[in-house]
C-alpha cells in the first residue's frame, strides 16, 4: 500500500487567508483542493510538500455567476460535476460541460476542481511510476534524476500537458484570476503555460488560482474532441480544442485550433488558423487546417499508444472537430 508522506495541513477560510497562508509557509508548501491529481503523486513521492493549504473550506473559490457582459465566471473551486451540471454553462457553453464529462469518472469528477484541471501536473509513462519502479530503471530529471527517459540526449523534460480543460479555454479565449498577497492579476489561460515539462506554469509560486472567466456568447462555437483508449476513465492522448467565430456572410472570422497532449504545453496550430479566415468552413478549409496541424503536431514516446498512430490521429481529429462547429456529423 502506498502512503502518503507526513505533512501540516491548513484550512483557510478565505482567499485573502489562503494566499496569506501561502506567503507564509515554507517554499515547499503547496495549494490543494479536489486531490484527485496530488494526492496520488504524494503517495507515489512525485510531491512530496511539507505543508498543504486546503482551499475546499473556501466559499468564494466554488461560486458560477453570470456577468453583466454575458459572460460567466466559475470558482476554481466549483468541482466538474458543479460545471457540467449548471444549466447557464449547459446552455451558452455546452463545450465545456461535455469536456468536464469526459474528465475521469463521475466519481472523480464529484471531488476534482476545474481550476485543479487547469493546473494538472504533467505527464509521462516514466514518470507517473511508484517510487520503487522509477528507483529501479533510475529517477528521470522531472523528480530526483538527471535524465529524460524519453530523449535521454535532451537538455530538457518532454513530459506532457494532459488536462482536458486546456485546449477547450485555450481555443475560447478564455482568462483567469490569480492572487498573491501582492494583489490580483488577470492572464490568459494560454499565458499560464510554458513549454517545459518540469517547470510547466508561468504563475508565480505564490499565487492562487481563483477564477475562471468565459467570454459571452457572441458569433461563435467552441468544440472539444478527446482520443483515449478506454471511454472513460483515461487521460488524452490527443485533445483538441477548435473555436471559430463567423462574419455576418457566413466566413469565418477568426479561429483557432489547439492540440493537447502532444506536448509540454498546449499548442496553438497557427497556420490551422491561417487555412480556415476569410472562407466558409467548407471541406477544403477544413481538411486544409487539419493538415496543417498534422504537420505542426510532434507526439513523443511518453504516453499510451505509438507515436505514429497518435501523429496520425491529428488530422481526423481535427477535421471532425471542425465538421461539427460546421454543424455536420
Amino acid at each position: 500500500m502506498m502512503r502518503l508522506p507526513r505533512f501540516e495541513y491548513r484550512a483557510p477560510a478565505s482567499i485573502a487567508d489562503a494566499v496569506a497562508a501561502k506567503a507564509d509557509a515554507p517554499p515547499d508548501a503547496m495549494y490543494v483542493a479536489g486531490g484527485t491529481d496530488l494526492y496520488p503523486n504524494m503517495k507515489r513521492r512525485h510531491q512530496v510538500p511539507g505543508t498543504l493549504i486546503a482551499l475546499h473550506g473556501v466559499e468564494e473559490l466554488r461560486g458560477i455567476d453570470t456577468r453583466a457582459d454575458g459572460g460567466i465566471s466559475i470558482g476554481a473551486g466549483a468541482t466538474l460535476t458543479a460545471v457540467r451540471r449548471d444549466p447557464r454553462v449547459r446552455a451558452c457553453w455546452p463545450a465545456l460541460a461535455e469536456t468536464c464529462r469526459l474528465i475521469s469518472t463521475p466519481i472523480l469528477q464529484n471531488m476534482g476542481t476545474l481550476g485543479g484541471n487547469l493546473l494538472l501536473d504533467t505527464r509521462c509513462n516514466y514518470y507517473d511510476q511508484s517510487f520503487d519502479w522509477r528507483s529501479a530503471i533510475d529517477f528521470c530529471m522531472k523528480k530526483d534524476g538527471s535524465i529524460c527517459w524519453v530523449a535521454p540526449s535532451s537538455p530538457r523534460c518532454w513530459a506532457v500537458q494532459s488536462a482536458d480543460t486546456v485546449p477547450l479555454l485555450v481555443a475560447l479565449g478564455a482568462d483567469v484570476d490569480l492572487a498573491s498577497v501582492s494583489g490580483k492579476r488577470r492572464v490568459p489561460v494560454a499565458a499560464l503555460y510554458r513549454d517545459d515539462g518540469i517547470v510547466y506554469l508561468a504563475k508565480q509560486r505564490d499565487e492562487l488560482l481563483t477564477h475562471v472567466h468565459l467570454p459571452a456568447p457572441n458569433g461563435w462555437r467552441v468544440v472539444y474532441r478527446k482520443v483515449r483508449r478506454r471511454g472513460a476513465f483515461d487521460f488524452p492522448v490527443l485533445g483538441v480544442g477548435a473555436w471559430v467565430r463567423f462574419a455576418g456572410d457566413g466566413s469565418v472570422a477568426e479561429a483557432r485550433v489547439v492540440l493537447g497532449g502532444v506536448g509540454s504545453s498546449p499548442e496553438v496550430v497557427e497556420s490551422a488558423s491561417v487555412a480556415l479566415v476569410g472562407g466558409r468552413l467548407e471541406d477544403e478549409a477544413i481538411e486544409a487546417a487539419a493538415t496543417a496541424a498534422w504537420k505542426a503536431g510532434r507526439p513523443l514516446d511518453n504516453t499510451d499508444f505509438t507515436i505514429s498512430w497518435r501523429k496520425e490521429m491529428i488530422l481526423p481529429t481535427v477535421a471532425r472537430a471542425l465538421r461539427e462547429l460546421r454543424g455536420a456529423p
